[in-house]
């Protein structure tokens, strides 16, 4: 009697705890193909016109697919308070094969959470400012940071301000147009 009660109820639990899964896990949507059409979800421009790496985050809501002309912009994206949160899947330019900078492979995807991201290098954006380069290989990467300075790290280890800071770019502007305005001053 007390084995029957006790299969009875080990057969019950499993039945629950099978219900109890969570079915909501489902494999990551692949990388969307970057054409002529897409535009930077920061500044509106065609992304292909941009040289260096590339990003693109792809929403849980009808997998729309947010481009950002720069892997700068794409992990600002992720760190900024008021940007959706119900992400399904983030990729990089993987830069392992890219010759020529300017024009690097935009058909060549990495999962951002597994990627190897080269911080520090000489290499700048696609807008400008310094750029964490990313790499499926962390050989590969380090192979980078060796020929254009910077260090290897995950996605994680990107600090803030290099990604939500003010760029090079934007600094020498300010100066400038801070001596500008001392010499009319003058």
């Amino acid at each position: 009697m007390f084995r029957s009660i006790l299969r009875s109820t080990l057969i019950v639990s499993a039945v629950f705890l099978s219900a109890c899964t969570d079915d909501s896990v489902s494999e990551l949507p692949p990388p969307a193909k970057l054409t002529m059409d897409a535009m930077g979800y920061f500044c509106n421009m065609t992304v292909k016109d941009h040289a260096g790496s590339k990003g693109q985050i792809i929403l849980k809501k009808d997998e729309d697919v947010l481009w950002f002309a720069s892997v700068r912009d794409t992990v600002a994206f992720t760190r900024m308070p008021g940007e959706p949160r119900e992400i399904a899947a983030i990729y990089v330019s993987d830069m392992s094969n890219v010759e020529d900078w300017s024009a690097p492979n935009l058909e060549t995807w990495v999962e951002a959470s597994k990627a190897f991201f080269v911080i520090g290098s000489t290499k700048k954006g696609g807008m400008g400012a310094p750029e964490p380069v990313p790499f499926a290989s962390q050989d590969i990467a380090k192979s980078f940071a060796q020929e254009f300075g910077g260090k290897v790290v995950a996605l994680s280890d990107i600090p803030d301000n290099m990604v939500l800071g003010t760029s090079d770019m934007e600094i020498e502007t300010s100066e400038l147009s801070s001596n500008l305005s001392e010499e009319v001053q003058k």
